[in-house]
């Protein structure tokens, strides 16, 4: 049997409450994936810092 173009299911309106929930989790993540990316590049500081000290240290 084939679906009615009315039986398809359509997007509902979301309520204020679901709307809200999605605005914080976005919040949520993008200072998420700010601290990691602060992260990484911390890393990546220390790691590139650690291999000019051992470079100078072989070089004495």
């Amino acid at each position: 049997m084939r679906e009615k173009p009315d039986d398809i299911a359509a997007p509902k309106p979301k309520s204020q409450r679901e709307t809200e929930r999605e605005a914080r989790l976005k919040l949520a993540l993008k200072a998420n994936m700010g601290r990691r990316k602060a992260q990484a590049r911390a890393r990546s500081e220390a790691d590139s810092d650690a291999g000019a000290s051992d470079d100078n240290n072989k070089n004495e």
